[in-house]
C-alpha cells in the first residue's frame, strides 16, 4: 500500500505547488456573477469549491476523474460474480488513474488488514436504544472511532502543515476499511436480534459487507458492488460532500469530518430519499390492495400525489436534466437479474408516466428519475427489506469519495472556508440601488 501512497504523493504534491503558483498569478480573474436569488435558494450554481474527483453536468451526468458511469462500467475491474470493485473506483479518485486488477487486490487486501473495528465502539452501540435510527448509530459510531486518529495525534505533536496529508491518509484508509463492518453490526443488532457475523477476509470489500449483513447470494454480492460503486461521489457541492469539506476545512480530522457528512447525508432532501420512494410505492401498492396495477392506474396516483402538494419522491435533480446516469446503471442490473420482479414493473411502469405528467405542470425542470427512484427495490429483491438501513448503505459508498476529497483538500492545503453573510435589509438596499 506504500505504493499507493507513493503515487497520492507524486500527483498531489505538484499539484498543491500549481495551485499556489496560479492563484499568485491569476487570483483576479473573474469567474461569473451570481444573483439574489441564488443566495436565497441555497447557493445554486455558484462555483465556490473546487473538488478533484468528480464533476456534475446537467446533460452528461457524473463523470468521476473524467469518465462516465458506462464507461467505468466497461474499464473498472471487476469481482467474481461480475460488477465493479468499490476497491478500483477509490483507486481512480485517489490518484485520477484507472486501476488494474492488481491495483484494485491491493486497495481490498489493505482495507482487510485495516477493518479491526475498536471495541469501544461496539460497545457503544450496544448502550443505544435498539430502535435509534441506524443513521444516528453509523454516524455516532465514526465519531466513537475518533479515538484512533493518526491526524489529531499528529497534529498535536506539531506535525509540519506540509506533512498534514500523510496521517489523514491513514485515516483515511482505516476509516474505509471499517465501515462495513460498523454498519453490519448496526443492521444485525437493529434487525437481527444482535446475532453478528464475522467477516470473510478472502471476500472484495463489498462481497464481504454482503456477507456481514447476512446476504451471502452471489446476486446480492454483485448488487452491493454496483451501489457501492456509483453511489461514491457527486462533485463537491451535494450536502454530503460539502459538510465533510467544510468542516475538514477548519482541520477536523477524517472521523469528526465523515460524521458531519453523515448527518447531512441523513436528511429527507438527501440520502433519506431513497427510504421515501419505498414507502411512497408501498403506498401506491396498498391503494390498488396489492396487486400489480396498471400503467393508468399509477399515472392516476401520481397525478393524486401531486394534486395533494407532494413530490413524487425519486424524480427530479437540482442540476441533472436528464435521468441519472446512475438510475440507468440500476435499471440495466434489474433487466438482467430479477426482470419479472413486480416492484421493479411498477418501477419501470413509473419510469414511462411520470416523467410526461411532470413536464405537463409546466413547473418541473427535471422530470426525469434519479437513483434514489431505483436503489430500493433492488434491495427489497435480494431480502434487505428494512429501508430505513438503506441511507447507511448510501453513506458507507459516499465515505469514499468525500474522504478521498478531504484528502486531497489537507494535500493542496486549502483554508478554512468561510463566506460571507449579509442580512436581508442589506438585499433590499441593494435592491433600491438597482
Amino acid at each position: 500500500m506504500d505504493n499507493l501512497k507513493d503515487k497520492f504523493a507524486q500527483k498531489a504534491l505538484p499539484l498543491a505547488d500549481e495551485i499556489k503558483a496560479m492563484i499568485k498569478d491569476h487570483g483576479d480573474i473573474v469567474l461569473g456573477s451570481y444573483t439574489l436569488e441564488q443566495v436565497y435558494h441555497g447557493m445554486k450554481g455558484m462555483i465556490g469549491m473546487v473538488t478533484e474527483t468528480s464533476k456534475l453536468d446537467s446533460e452528461e451526468g457524473i463523470r468521476f476523474r473524467g469518465f462516465s458511469i458506462p464507461e467505468l462500467r466497461e474499464k473498472l475491474p471487476q469481482g467474481i460474480g461480475g460488477e465493479n470493485l468499490p476497491e478500483g473506483m477509490f483507486y481512480l479518485l485517489l490518484t485520477g488513474e484507472l486501476p488494474t486488477e492488481e491495483d484494485a487486490r491491493e486497495v481490498s487486501n489493505a482495507w482487510a488488514r485495516r477493518s479491526q473495528v475498536p471495541k469501544h465502539v461496539f460497545d457503544m452501540l450496544d448502550s443505544l436504544p435498539k430502535l435509534t435510527h441506524p443513521m444516528t448509530q453509523f454516524s455516532l459510531a465514526i465519531l466513537a472511532m475518533q479515538t484512533e486518529s493518526h491526524f489529531a495525534a499528529e497534529y498535536r505533536k506539531g506535525i509540519n502543515k506540509k506533512q498534514y496529508w500523510e496521517p489523514m491518509f491513514e485515516d483515511v484508509m482505516n476509516c474505509i476499511a471499517r465501515l462495513p463492518r460498523i454498519a453490519a453490526y448496526i443492521y444485525r443488532r437493529t434487525y437481527k436480534d444482535g446475532v453478528h457475523i464475522e467477516p470473510n477476509p478472502k471476500l472484495d470489500w463489498g462481497a464481504n459487507f454482503a456477507h456481514m449483513l447476512g446476504f451471502d447470494d452471489d446476486g446480492m454480492k454483485s448488487l452491493m458492488r454496483l451501489y457501492l460503486t456509483i453511489h461514491v461521489d457527486h462533485e463537491g457541492g451535494n450536502v454530503s460532500a460539502h459538510a465533510t469539506h467544510l468542516v475538514g476545512s477548519a482541520l477536523s480530522d477524517a472521523y469528526y469530518s465523515l460524521s458531519a457528512g453523515m448527518n447531512g447525508l441523513a436528511g429527507p432532501l438527501h440520502g433519506l430519499a431513497n427510504q421515501e420512494v419505498v414507502r411512497w410505492i408501498y403506498d401506491l401498492r396498498e391503494h390498488y390492495e396489492g396487486r400489480l396495477p396498471t400503467k393508468e392506474e399509477i399515472a392516476d396516483y401520481v397525478k393524486q400525489t401531486l394534486a395533494a402538494g407532494r413530490v413524487v419522491p425519486g424524480y427530479g435533480h437540482a442540476v441533472l436534466r436528464k435521468t441519472d446516469p446512475r438510475y440507468i446503471a440500476q435499471m440495466e442490473f434489474a433487466q438482467k437479474n430479477l426482470a419479472d420482479d413486480e416492484l421493479f414493473k411498477i418501477v419501470q411502469m413509473l419510469y414511462e408516466v411520470v416523467p410526461e405528467i411532470l413536464k405537463s405542470t409546466g413547473k418541473i425542470k427535471n422530470p426525469w428519475p434519479n437513483v434514489d427512484a431505483h436503489s430500493g427495490v433492488l434491495l427489497i429483491h435480494y431480502g434487505l427489506v428494512e429501508y430505513d438501513f438503506y441511507t447507511v448503505l448510501f453513506g458507507v459508498s459516499r465515505a469514499i469519495g468525500v474522504l478521498t476529497s478531504l484528502l486531497w483538500d489537507r494535500a493542496l492545503g486549502h483554508p478554512i472556508e468561510r463566506p460571507g453573510s449579509v442580512t436581508t435589509d442589506w438585499m433590499k438596499a441593494q435592491v433600491e440601488k438597482a
